[in-house]
């Protein structure tokens, strides 16, 4: 086995590398200078299937984003569509949100929230969950509500969950419902399209799954059917790499996506100024250069670290593993430097710190070519990384 990476200094060098350009722009470019040349460009808007709302293809994600300085800059470069969710930070993301939006006029921006109840949650479980949510964006209602991080039909068609979300949008507290997707994409779309309650669909899409014809059959399916699609984790990762020498073109890898008509807008998370300017470029031109398609072809030929979440991996580990959920969690922490989300993912699995003992060879296939074992050995020891190392 390989050695680990995974230890105390990297694992601060990940956080300091995750949090960088947070508060300043490098003094290279001014807010002033972030609006000039927002209104200097003419921005693509595309509506959100049939809920009637039209905001530009790219959006924010603000999962990671706790400045709100930064917040600040999107809205005044023109940003309209904003997402977050309630377990964001704990909580705090949508606080922030709140904050930032409450004295903006309401039909200045669209807001999208998540929810993730148990599964044996009530409707009132549900609905206390959303009053929590919309306390905390001091809000009224929000414009889209998710059911968050949906992974199998009989999730994604919870009866309680159904008509939480029906009445909630009957008392005006939600005007469009949706879920959100990491895993098994395609089926969940095409269940979606087929029961017809789902009016927004979150999931993951970009340049991995361009010959992924499942997938982009059941996005044009739902697409025609006038489902809004958004888009999420655009940048496969980010990086090639855990020592983060091998970046992904991000700008290439943003365009690839929306060049896409049946994506409507995407959410690529944004913490920096320098970050917020790359994405909204794309945002007037979606054309893929020459240079942009090698870019793109150099790093689908290597494994890099995102999971596509195809669950091909379930049932292969002889200990049982949750190989899909500890891969995801590996590709937060090293691709996504957010160890925070790793931590919480990898703690909910109840798993000891050396799950493969015991285990004298991995049974585990990736599709991707992952090396599983060594990917489970540096992830799972996570679980034991004093709370204050994380961001």
């Amino acid at each position: 086995m390989e050695k680990s990476s995974f230890n105390r200094r990297n694992f601060l060098k990940l956080g300091a590398a995750a949090t960088a350009g947070l508060v300043t722009t490098g003094g290279n470019v001014s807010e002033a200078a972030l609006v000039k040349q927002g209104a200097e460009k003419e921005i693509i808007y595309r509506q959100l299937g049939n809920t009637g709302i039209k905001v530009p293809i790219v959006s924010m994600g603000v999962m990671r984003a706790d400045n709100p300085n930064i917040l600040k800059a999107a809205f005044n470069l023109g940003f309209k569509h904003f997402d977050t969710a309630h377990g964001y930070q704990e909580g705090r993301n949508e606080e922030m949100c709140g904050k930032f939006f409450k004295d903006k006029p309401r039909d200045s921006f669209v807001i999208g929230t998540k929810v993730k109840p148990a599964r044996d949650a009530s409707k009132q479980d549900f609905l206390d969950m959303l009053d929590i949510s919309l306390e905390r964006l001091q809000m009224n209602y929000v414009d889209i509500l998710y059911l968050h991080a949906v992974d199998d039909e009989e999730y994604l068609h919870t009866p309680a969950f159904l008509e939480a979300m029906k009445s909630a949008k009957e008392m005006g507290k939600v005007k469009h419902v949706g879920f959100s997707t990491h895993r098994n994409m395609a089926s969940l779309i095409n269940s979606a399209v087929d029961k017809g309650f789902y009016e927004v669909i979150l999931t993951t899409y970009n340049f991995r799954y361009s010959n992924d014809d499942d997938m982009i059959g059941a996005l044009k399916r739902a697409h025609e059917a006038g489902v809004g699609i958004v888009g999420m984790k655009n940048m496969a990762g980010g990086w090639l790499d855990e020592d983060k020498t091998k970046p992904v073109n991000c700008k290439a890898a943003l365009k690839f996506a929306l060049s896409a008509p049946y994506i409507h807008t995407c959410i690529p998370g944004i913490v920096s100024f320098e970050m917020l300017m790359e994405n909204w470029s794309v945002a007037s031109d979606v054309t893929l250069t020459p240079a942009d398609k090698v870019d793109l072809q150099l790093a689908l030929n290597q494994k890099g670290m995102f999971c596509t979440g195809c669950s091909s991996c379930v049932g292969q580990c002889t200990n049982n593993l949750p190989v899909s959920d500890l891969m995801r969690s590996y590709m937060y922490n090293y691709a996504y430097a957010y160890p925070a989300k790793a931590h919480e993912t990898v703690l909910s699995l109840n798993l000891s710190d050396d799950p493969c003992a015991g285990c004298d060879k991995c049974t585990v296939t990736c599709k991707a070519g992952f090396d599983v074992r060594t990917k489970v050995a540096n992830i799972a020891r996570i679980r034991n990384v004093p709370g204050e190392f994380l961001v």
